[in-house]
């Protein structure tokens, strides 16, 4: 839940970690908001055998004026990749990376990731760097969380949400985390 006076100021802002404390973040989720390493590793271990990784869609589509400042990026196209990580058959986590055009033409193999973690991949290679994360109490309604619900029975109004823009060897991308209601469910 977020605090009514911090709903209508930041509704769908982006914020930094910094700015977190302003909300009211379920105690459950604030530890996978915000904890240090890796999201896939983290899940590994708190999931066991019952972790999966699982590609959901990848196709190529426009980047709007929203994502190409988000990225940063003047390319007008890119590479989009869903992903959803999950405890048994309760996914807890939507992830969906953006890909420039310019990117994957210096990078072409991103293409061809099928079930591997974009973060695990990227930890082994030299020339990476990450941002801080960046949150936002997402509407239903938003692009990424709509993909993230789209087989949703029942349907929040709103999810928690985390993104970093990466920079592989200078090339950019964006990583986005939707948190689903299941986080932390058996």
């Amino acid at each position: 839940m977020i605090s009514g006076h911090a709903q209508s100021l930041y509704a769908v802002d982006w914020v930094p970690a910094e700015r977190l404390g302003e909300f009211t973040v379920d105690p459950r989720l604030r530890p996978w908001l915000i904890g240090k390493g890796l999201l896939t590793q983290r899940m590994r271990e708190a999931c066991g055998e019952r972790f999966a990784l699982r590609l959901v869609d990848q196709r190529t589509g426009l980047l709007d004026a929203a994502l190409r400042a988000a990225v940063p990026t003047s390319d007008s196209a890119g590479l989009f990749r869903d992903v959803e990580m999950c405890n048994g058959e309760n996914v807890w986590v939507f992830t969906q990376s953006v890909v420039p055009d310019s990117t994957l033409c210096a990078h072409p193999w991103l293409a061809e990731l099928g079930d591997s973690a974009l973060g695990e991949t990227l930890s082994e290679l030299s020339g990476v760097q990450r941002s801080s994360y960046e949150y936002a109490w997402l509407p239903a309604d938003d692009a990424v969380t709509a993909c993230a619900l789209r087989t949703a029975d029942v349907k929040p109004m709103r999810l928690w949400a985390r993104r970093a823009r990466i920079s592989l060897r200078g090339a950019p991308m964006l990583t986005q985390e939707i948190f689903l209601p299941a986080m932390g469910v058996a």
